[in-house]
This record gives C-alpha cells, structure tokens and sequence, in this order.
C-alpha cells in the first residue's frame, strides 16, 4: 500500500505548485489569434449557390488573397448549420465524424431580397431568416425580423491555410509556427499552423451555461478578467475548483437562456479550443450606470471560439424553448441510452478491493447492515499486472466463481479497462495488437510509447474502426477469460492519460490512421473507446443486453453510449458543493447520466460531510461511492451507528424512487429532456432562477436542494413561480411559490419539495437491489396545484434487454387528476409490456375538505368504497390497500 501511494505521489501533480498545465498564454495559435490583427473578409456576393443543401458563397481575405468556402444549411428542426474550409487545401482538413448521429435534415432556402450590400434568405414559412453582408463580412440570423444571432460581429474570422513545410526555416518567427516547445516537450506540425476561430454576438442574452468539463458555476463567467474557457480533456488530479482549465471531458456546447428564448451553440471540433465570454453591458458597469441609461443598453453576449485545427463547423439551435432545444442538440448527436435498470442503483467502487474474499465480504456486509446496493466495483490491481482483460492469479483466481456468487444476488460486478497496453512482448494481446497496427503511432512511424500504470505503454488507436472492432471483440466470453455476461466496464485514463507526455497527455504530433494528427482528434480519444467497449458489450449479448459503461473523458454524442463522473475530487465541502454545478453543466449538454464520486476520490471525509454527500449523490443520475488506495477504507458501516442509519436511510430512499428515476431516464432516451434540470428549464421566466445552482429540478415534480455546507441549521430554499404550490415531501407541508423559504435543517434533513400540479410513483417496502424492486408494490403521490389538477407518468420494462425497443415491450402509463377523480390510462398505445406491478396505495396532497367517500372503479370490477385516512393539518388524503394493476385502467374518485 505504501508503495502505491508513493507511485500516486510521483506520477499526478501539484495542479497549481507545478504549472503542468498550460495557460492560454503558453499556447501559440491562441497568442496568434488574440494578439491579431484581425482578418477582414468579404461576402462574394456573387458566388452565391443556392444547393438543395443550402446556399453557397466564397469568403475572400483582402490581405493574404485567401479564399474560403461558406455553406450555410438551416434544418426543418430549427438548426443553422455554419461551415466554413478552405476553397482548395492542399490536402483535406480534420471533418470530425461518428459525432452527429445523423445528418440534418435540410430545408431549402430561398431568396427573400438581394442588394449589392447584402442578399437575406428565408425558410420556414417566412419565420427565420439569414442575411449575409458582403464587406465587411456578416451572417445574420433572424426570427420574425429580429436580429437573434450575429456571425463575425467582431471581424473575428480567422483561417489559417494548411502550408507545404518550406525547405529552409531560419526566420525564427516562421519557425515558431512549425514546431512549439513547452517544457521539455517539442510538438513538430506537419502541415504547419492551422488553426480558425470565429465570433458570435448572442442578442438580448446574458446568461450563457454548458461547455462541460470545468469545476466552476453553472452560468459561465465573462472572461475579460482571467482565462478562457479551455476544451482540451486532461488527467486533473484534485482539479482546481472555479477554474477554466479543461478537465477530462468537453462538449462544445454553449447555451444561452433568456425569459422568451433559449439558444445554443454547437462547435463541432475536437482540438484544443478555448472560448472567450464577454457580457454587455458588463456586470461592473452595471453597478455604476444610472438605471435610465441601463435599460436603453440592450444585454448581449459576445462568445469567441478559438480552435487548433479542423475547419469551422458551427450549428447555431434555434429553441425557442429549453425542451425545443435539447431535442435539437439531441436530433444532432444522439439522445441518451436508456441505461438498465441496476445501473441507477447503488454502486461500492475503491480502488482497490484486495482480492475475493473482500469483494465478498463488503458485499455481505450490505446484507449484515440492510444497505441496498447493485454493482460492486474492480480497479486496476485486480489485473495481472496492469494487462487489461487478465486477471491477478494470486487474488483473483477464480473470477467466474466470483461473479456467479454476486449474480445469485442479483448483482454485478464492474471491472476497468484502459486505453494503454502495457508493452510486453510475451503478452498476446500486445503482440495482436502490435502485429495488427492497431497502436498510435509517434511522428516518425513508430509505435507511440508512454508511461501510464503499467510502466511503458503503447496506446490503442480507437479513432481506427478496425482497432474499435478488435478491441470490442476481445469481451468476448470466448477471448476474455473469466469473464461472465454479468461483468461490466468502467474506461478511465481514457484523456489519454500519459504521465510521461505534455501535460500528462499524448503529444499532439503523434498519428492515428488516415495520417491525421492526435492534435486534430484529441478530444475524441476517450469518446472512441467508450464507443469500442459499448459495441463490445453490445457484440457479447448477441445484441439482446443493455450495456453499461462508465468513462471518464467524453465529448459531444457520449451521452449515447453511458455514464460519465466528474473525476478525481478530494473530501472536502467546496468539492461537495462544485458536484451540484458539474453535473448541472452536463446535463444541459446532453450528458443525462453523470455525478461525483461519493465521499472525494483522495483524502477521508469527516463523518458529517459524508452523509451530506450520500444525501446529494442519491439525487444526482450516477451514484457512485468511491476512494482511493491511500484514504481510509470508507464502506457506509464503518462510521458508528449514527452514520450507517443515515446512509442506509438515503440509500433506501433513492431505491424507492427508481420507478420516478427510471421514468426520467426514458423522457431522456425519447425526448432528450435531462433527469437533472436547472430551475431556469421549468421556470424560464423567471430570472431569479437564473443563476441558481445550488438546487434544480429533478424531472419536472421534484425540487432537490441539498446541504452543502458544514454544521447549518437552516437553508435558504428558492421556490419558483409565484402560481406554483410546493409540498415538502417528508412534512407534506404546503408552500406558495415565488419566495425563498428559510428552511429549519438537521444531519438528516434532505430539502426536496413537490411541485403541485405533480404525480410520482415510489417503491414500497425494502429490497437488497434493484432486481427485488421490481417486485413491490408502488405508492403514488398526487400533489394538486391551485386549479385541483396533477398528472405524470410511469414508465417500466424489463429493465435489461432492448426488447423495450424491438418489440415494444414496454409500458408507459399516465395519471391525471381532473376535477376529484384520479384517472390511470396507457400514455402510449404502442406498449406490450405485460407487468404485474400493483398500486398499494395512493395520497393525494392539497385535498381541502375531507371527503364523504372515495370510490374506487376498476375496469371488469364493480365500484368498491375505499377506506381512507385525512389529515386536516397538513390536508392530506391517504388512501391504502387499493391494489390496483398499474397496466389496468381505473380510477378513483373523491
């Protein structure tokens, strides 16, 4: 153990004490393009094509002659799509594929006006509009004549051709574009500087969130003061909180909200890019300007994306609503995989179990403590030194065994997988990969090597399609021995972690198949073999099995393939508290099924930060405890008496509100609305609700605030809507919205209010995993808004196979409330799912009077008159015993 601490201590860095990291200003083609001088480009007006694609105009830049492609192709969902490449390169640029899932579906324009200045075109009935000006060059776009979006409103275009390298570069300015150094590091181009960039105006906007992965606020912060937003996904141990340093993954999604429109962003790049962020009228002159002069000021938001290499690929999403929009984002790169049902239960990680007798022992132990959990997990000394898809011989002999003994109990065990192959010739999935080159190489041709956990390594080339479907293979339970179809697999060190290369990644002049350079593709890296593993779980079950797998770095479309976490944290509170913002972040761009690790990675939480962490965790989508080989062992029993009953109180508490849970994931995979939502989604009027994220909507009933702060008696609670009614879920005590509330708190209050108007299903009664859940009864929650109205829905399948979607197993039910009767009829006519699932009992919240009687009409049945409880304090109506089949049309009627 102390030698393994010792290797952590000598290969992750002192974040900030070492300045492995660069800044902005250590970065040439950003110091290029800020330090300028501007490109001034025109509109070749009469270049114009008008394709069925679009419309077509050649750019021309005065100075340099260069000239340029513009293809401008606006889709029937309500997406503009901007690219912009060389008009004739001497070789093709970085196009990045397998990201959009499909290719949108285009709308034909037509010319609305053309002057020598300009020529507007409109789609869609006449509703939207672009207009193009011709020098200096602009790209406008409007909704019902109002200008939304401005393209280089700032003359910010900026294209570097792609260059021969010239026989001779003495000119030290010329050769500093060819070859960069930091540190000991030299990064060679091969085609020379290539980088672009481009400025958007966003109108009348002042907030703008996503551009996951930063450990800072929701809303993202201007950046006059500081560092730009950087999208480069990096191994940042103990990352700095409220910092623009990229972390491990990054979608190159922005999303800007106001009260009547919401709008996004979307850069299809996949090299280092950083994004500055500039607010007008910014928030320090607000403060000074005179509240007359304030309001003639409109807000704007001026966003510049700066980009290594590639070519300009820019998709402007229209909305107008938060929900228009994630449908939008999702029609583009894919919407979130329906995850099977275990995964959203309790997972035990740490690195490391020791060996077999310890997985079965914390296994029996949340048996022994009556702490429900589903999925324990493996680190990396359970290989044979560090080869993945071996196992330890001493420790881990007999791994079937050991998988079919948590089976029994209807759990499953998680291993991890890597990107690096330890090289050793004597190893035969080396030498197949080796032989078969399916390993990247380094700028010479050579088999990159580099040093990661196991020594020297080289690294699989997951962006080669081959490589992926030999890698996805190698699960196969004839090739990946001890193995059984109920292991699953966690990708980390996947940025690529490289300890020995430039920031602790692989040099961007190493090559990938197709000669592209790592520097064109890095951000994919980890995205590719996420793709690999999943289509391996997939390939393994013969097609019939949900896979699940966990990876650390991602980008844009990883929410179609898993789960992400947000990396290495420390058991502190500030982490606690940045937890809430990060998955808030990915979940605005798409990534549904994200969290933290529970408790902090490094370091041992205090008793009273865990169980706050437990209590945050079990309302965020992936829940997962985990703790490094240095910390104390950390299983929930292990804190006295006082602690486990705290965590096994949450814990149940999150099982009990799978079905709620499992519902949400489905609305996700069909609809792409997150699970976790800013309050800004369901209230996007509200502007008090705009910069909060110390709470959120979880699915469209349910407002979670959990405490985040040491030794509190009381928390502040925004609850939006001034027509809204609000229902804590534990007291069933009523509140008006459109106020903040000063909540009373202690170490076992979890602030989560329903919002009237609201139905949520729950489990009733215990259950080891999630496999037992599905056998009990459910209790339903009506809370009715002002109107005496609710409705929600409920949704179940089998909750591990595809079946849900090849043959339309599945059943998804809705409740209303209209008028004292409560309805329970299909929400789809498609479902086949044939379930047993009973409703025990029903409460219905906001019941004003009591009622004389509750009858109870089940088709096929005859009326029965139900037995009922009303409490007047809180006017509550409980009605137990119904047992009514879920899949059954009924109703009751007050």
């Amino acid at each position: 153990m102390a030698e393994v601490s010792q290797t952590l201590a000598s290969v992750i860095p002192n974040v900030e004490g070492e300045g492995k990291f660069k800044k902005s200003g250590d970065v040439a083609f950003y110091r290029r393009q800020i330090q300028g001088p501007n490109m001034q480009h025109q509109a070749l007006l009469d270049t114009m094509v008008l394709t069925e694609k679009g419309a077509c105009f050649e750019l021309l830049e005065g100075d340099s002659q260069t000239r340029l492609l513009l293809s401008l192709s606006p889709s029937k969902h309500g997406i503009v799509r901007i690219t912009i490449d060389e008009f004739q390169p001497i070789k093709a640029r970085y196009r990045v594929p397998d990201v959009l899932s499909g290719e949108p579906q285009c709308e034909q324009l037509r010319v609305e006006k053309q002057t020598k200045d300009s020529v507007t075109f409109s789609w869609s009935f006449g509703r939207y509009q672009l207009r193009v000006w011709h020098s200096p060059f602009r790209l406008e776009i409007l909704c019902e004549q109002e200008v939304m979006v401005t393209f280089n409103s700032k003359d910010k275009l900026w294209f570097e051709r792609l260059q021969h390298r010239p026989s001779e570069l003495q000119d030290e300015r010329k050769s500093s574009l060819w070859k960069e150094t930091f540190k000991q590091f030299v990064d060679i181009k091969a085609n020379g500087p290539s980088s672009i960039g481009a400025d958007l105006c966003l109108h009348g906007f002042r907030h703008v969130y996503g551009l996951p992965q930063h450990a800072d606020n929701l809303q993202l912060r201007d950046t006059r003061d500081g560092e730009p937003y950087r999208l480069y996904n990096l191994d940042v141990f103990a990352y700095p909180l409220y910092s623009r340093l990229g972390l491990y993954g990054s979608v190159p999604l922005m999303v800007a909200h106001k009260p009547d429109r919401t709008l996004g962003v979307f850069w299809l790049n996949a090299s280092e890019t950083f994004i500055n962020i500039q607010y007008s009228p910014s928030d320090h002159q607000d403060d000074e300007t005179p509240p007359v002069k304030r309001r003639r000021a409109d807000p704007q938001t001026d966003v510049h994306w700066l980009s290594e290499s590639g070519m300009i690929d820019c998709m402007v999403l229209l909305g107008p609503s938060p929900q228009q929009l994630f449908a939008q984002y999702a029609q583009l790169t894919g919407y979130q995989a329906l995850p099977p049902l275990f995964a959203l239960g309790y997972h035990q990680c740490r690195w490391n179990y020791i060996d077999e007798a310890d997985v079965k022992s914390v296994d029996a132990g949340f048996d022994r403590h009556s702490i429900p959990y589903d999925v324990i997990w493996l680190d990396i000394e359970h290989t044979d030194g560090k080869r993945y898809f071996t196992w330890d011989p001493v420790h881990f002999p007999e791994p079937a065994k050991l998988q079919q003994h948590l089976e029994k109990k209807n759990r499953k065990l998680v291993i991890i997988s890597d990107p690096h192959i330890k090289v050793d010739p004597s190893w035969s999935l080396y030498c197949e990969a080796r032989d078969r080159g399916h390993f990247v190489k380094d700028r010479e041709g050579q088999i990159f090597k580099g040093s990661c956990w196991p020594g020297e390594s080289s690294y699989l080339d997951f962006s080669s399609s081959a490589t992926r479907a030999w890698y996805s293979r190698c699960f196969g339970l004839d090739k990946y021995k001890g193995s059984t179809p109920s292991l699953f697999v966690w990708n980390d060190m996947n940025e690529p972690s490289v300890f020995s290369g430039p920031e602790l990644t692989m040099p961007k002049d190493a090559v990938h198949c197709g000669d592209w350079e790592h520097r064109d593709l890095h951000n994919l890296y980890g995205f590719y073999q996420h793709m690999a593993t999943v289509e391996g779980l997939i390939t393994r079950s013969g097609g019939l099995e949900r896979p699940f797998v966990l990876s650390r770095s991602f980008f844009a479309g990883s929410q179609r393939l898993g789960a992400v976490w947000t990396g290495d944290n420390v058991a502190n509170w500030e982490y606690l508290k940045i937890s809430v913002p990060m998955v808030l972040s990915l979940s605005l761009a798409g990534i549904a099924f994200c969290g933290a690790d529970v408790g902090g990675f490094i370091q041992d939480p205090e008793p009273e930060l865990l169980v706050r962490w437990y209590q945050a965790a079990a309302l965020q989508p992936f829940f997962r405890g985990h703790s490094a080989n240095v910390t104390n062992r950390r299983e929930p029993w292990l804190f006295g008496d006082e602690v486990t009953a705290a965590i096994r109180t949450v814990i149940q508490q999150r099982y009990s509100l799978l079905p709620y849970w499992y519902t949400l994931f489905h609305q996700a995979h069909t609809s792409a609305l997150p699970p976790l939502r800013p309050l800004w989604v369901e209230f996007p009027e509200e502007e008090s609700t705009f910069s909060v994220d110390s709470h959120y909507m979880l699915g469209g009933a349910l407002l979670a605030c959990p405490v985040t702060e040491p030794g509190i008696q009381e928390i502040k609670v925004l609850l939006p809507g001034s027509d809204e009614i609000w229902y804590d879920i534990h007291s069933a005590l009523v509140y008006k919205g459109g106020r903040t509330l000063s909540l009373p708190v202690t170490l076992d209050t979890v602030p989560v209010f329903q919002r009237g108007g609201s139905v949520v299903c729950r489990s009733v009664g215990s259950c080891s995993c999630t496999a037992e859940l599905r056998q009990l009864p459910l209790s339903v929650t009506v809370a009715l808004n002002s109107q005496g109205t609710a409705d929600g829905e409920l949704y179940l399948d089998d909750g591990h196979s595809f079946r849900y979607r090849d043959r339309k197993a599945f059943c998804l039910r809705r409740f209303s409330m209209l008028s004292g009767r409560l309805l329970c009829r299909p929400a789809s006519e498609e479902g086949t799912f044939d379930c047993n699932t009973v409703i025990q009992s029903v409460t219905i919240l906001g019941v004003k009077s009591k009622p004389s009687a509750v009858i109870v009409h089940a088709s096929g049945a005859k009326d029965i008159s139900a037995a009922f409880q009303y409490m007047e304090t809180c006017c509550k109506l409980t009605v137990n015993s119904v047992n009514l089949r879920v899949a059954m049309d009924w109703e009751i009627q007050i």
